[in-house]
């Protein structure tokens, strides 16, 4: 709903934070999306995308958190990056597949949900502490 002052139409104050909501949950999708179209490549026998696509998603959903303040923050990455990454595992009518039963493909999948699950349950334990009336903690403001 939108206040009235003067006439004037006041903007909620939830906007700003719905839409970075929405943008961190498109950024995992976004992640998810990408990372199974080039989870396969390797440096010798090492999956060095998919250990980044993995690492990339848990950063997401911790500095997600951090960012906003919420554990909301984190999950909505995490949520988008397993959407994303398990519609795309699914077999087509043609029997094609996206991500493939790979050594990488399945260091993307199960590392990559492992992360998202590590990072969601991290937005839980580890956000910044938002200031209370006093100012914040220690810094006598």
């Amino acid at each position: 709903m939108e206040g009235q002052t003067g006439g004037q139409p006041v903007p909620r104050r939830e906007a700003p934070a719905a839409a970075a909501y929405a943008a961190l949950f498109v950024l995992g999708a976004l992640q998810g999306l990408i990372g199974c179209f080039q989870f396969a490549h390797s440096l010798g026998p090492v999956p060095v995308a998919s250990l980044a696509f993995c690492v990339l998603v848990l950063v997401t959903s911790l500095a997600g958190a951090a960012g906003m303040g919420s554990a909301l923050g984190g999950v909505l990455p995490a949520i988008g990056w397993l959407a994303a990454s398990f519609v795309l595992t699914l077999p087509t009518a043609a029997g094609s597949i996206v991500v493939t039963n790979t050594f990488a493909g399945k260091w993307y999948l199960y590392g990559g949900a492992a992360c998202a699950a590590i990072g969601v349950v991290g937005s839980f334990r580890w956000r910044p502490r938002r200031p209370g009336p006093g100012g914040w903690p220690g810094t006598g403001a």
